[in-house]
């Protein structure tokens, strides 16, 4: 077990500073005028929810963006360049980024990945026996003892996390920033990730920690800075910080007030879930849904929420468990079968898994039940029009044409047309994740609407969602996912937002 106390205390001279920084987009003000050091071997911690600047503050420190007003100072030298010369600029002094979404070739070894583009060569030769001394060298200053010449598709999600992080640590960086390094793994294999980060503190090395896992934070980082709309609210030593005060730090005043919302559910169980466990995300998952009811599941990223979801609707084998839907077992669990029991999915990923860009909006609504639309076997436009137009008037979705390429709507839109999809196919039970991720103010308030009707319609909707402030304005309940089972449960109007914040990240 790591600690905060096992890391060398981090000198007094900043190593990188940023002042007055402020970075506007089209109609958002990214970063508000923000002041933020780090100093050689410091962990520190960055905090908010999503939107609150982590990512703008990061690309500053990278060299990725410039900013409208204000100065980054790396090693005392201030970035001055643009474009791409900017980024070389940061990287030359030291700076390196391990993203969330790891940037690993599986085909080829843990080697050829560590070197991959920076090769070492000696008249244009490369030097495979360098390569692999180096590569070994280079995993045990983290603690792995690999073969370099292992597959990387051979590797733990861990093990794949260190090699990006060694990756980083090549050519002596001063500043390793980590993204959600812990995010898709285990807590026993994030364990590993924290003992390479206080190994790397230890060196002198400064790093930055994005992480809502509060047990990590406590266990590795000497502060944290929590940032919301843009701006840095304050810096607070993690070891004495109270939680809630860290949560009411990163909602603010938002949290203040509970929605109430008309309850439409009614007694009857439409959805059970008993024990389910899925390796190595959930052990134990038991909840019921009600008819009518919209269920909120809350919980950091990965948490296991999509896992949850894909186990139950069949697209994602379980390793233990029992699903019962409208009081009888489901005993053949696969997609085809739970869409016959009247079930339907909108997958976290819209672009990738929601939707076929280049085809109609009919053709993507009526996707789940082309029977309905034919004739003679035969599909027919006049009749695809036609459920497509009741679909598009009842979502309020804006298109033009009802064959309109789906890939040219609005991402709100786009949305509204996945749901529809299962509204035309006449299902019952919805299993929606992140409904209304990256889409406008306006669509969510319209996504919402759309939920609640479905409900007082009957309908029972479990409602997947990381943005923890729109949970009470669209679910009747609310379970928490955390350690690999639901911990704890809200209920409308009592789901207050800081609280519900509290309940995810207190247990990490």
């Amino acid at each position: 077990m790591t600690s905060a106390s096992q890391i060398k205390r981090p000198e007094a001279t900043a190593l990188v500073s940023m002042t007055g920084c402020t970075r506007r987009y089209p109609g958002v003000l990214a970063l508000d005028n923000a002041d933020f050091e780090v100093a050689p071997g410091e962990v520190r911690a960055l905090l908010g929810k999503n939107g609150a600047g982590k990512s703008t503050l990061i690309r500053m420190l990278t060299g990725a963006e410039v900013p409208d007003s204000g100065t980054v100072l790396i090693d005392g030298e201030e970035l001055t360049h643009a474009g791409s010369a900017r980024a070389q600029q940061a990287f030359s002094h030291g700076v390196r980024v391990v993203y969330q979404e790891l940037s690993l070739v599986p085909g080829m070894t843990l080697a050829e990945n560590l070197f991959l583009g920076r090769w070492p060569r000696k008249g244009g030769v490369i030097r495979h026996r360098a390569m692999m001394a180096e590569a070994k060298e280079a995993m045990h200053r983290l603690g792995l003892d690999l073969s370099p010449d292992t597959l990387v598709s051979a590797l733990s999600p861990a093990e794949r996390q260190l090699l990006e992080i060694a990756r980083a640590l090549l050519g002596n960086p001063k500043l390793v920033i980590l993204d959600e390094p812990t995010s898709s793994l285990a807590a026993a294999e994030a364990e590993k990730v924290m003992a390479a980060v206080t190994r790397v503190a230890a060196e002198g090395i400064a790093v930055i920690y994005v992480s809502h896992r509060m047990n990590e934070i406590r266990q590795i980082a000497h502060s944290a800075t929590i940032m919301r709309d843009g701006r840095i609210i304050d810096t607070v030593d993690v070891q004495n910080a109270d939680t809630r005060e860290i949560v009411r730090l990163m909602l603010g005043s938002e949290g203040a007030e509970a929605a109430v919302l008309e309850d439409a559910s009614q007694p009857e169980t439409v959805l059970e879930v008993r024990d389910l466990a899925v390796a190595p995300k959930l052990s134990s998952v038991s909840f019921s849904l009600k008819k009518g009811e919209v269920l909120g599941i809350a919980g950091l990223l990965g948490s296991g929420r999509t896992e949850l979801l894909q186990a139950i609707m069949g697209v994602r084998r379980g390793e233990a468990g029992e699903i019962f839907a409208n009081g009888k077992p489901v005993k053949s669990l696969g997609y085809k079968e739970m869409v016959g029991l009247g079930f339907g999915y909108t997958p976290e990923s819209r672009k990738e898994e929601g939707i076929v860009p280049l085809l109609g909006v009919d053709e993507n609504t009526l996707s789940t039940r082309f029977e309905g639309v034919t004739v003679n076997g035969v599909l027919s436009a006049r009749r695809m029009a036609e459920a497509t137009r009741k679909i598009i008037d009842r979502l309020h979705i804006k298109t033009a044409r009802t064959d309109t390429a789906i890939g040219t709507l609005s991402g709100g839109n786009q949305q509204k047309v996945v749901i529809g999809r299962w509204v035309y196919a006449g299902s019952r039970i919805l299993l929606l994740d992140e409904p209304t991720r990256g889409v406008d103010i306006e669509a969510k308030a319209q996504i919402y609407s759309i939920i609640r009707e479905l409900a007082a319609e009957g309908r029972s909707i479990v409602f997947v969602s990381s943005e923890i402030e729109e949970l009470p304005l669209v679910c009747d309940r609310v379970l928490v996912l955390r350690d690999g089972a639901l911990r704890e449960e809200f209920r409308s109007p009592n789901i207050d937002q800081d609280t519900l914040m509290a309940a995810c990240i207190s247990g990490h």
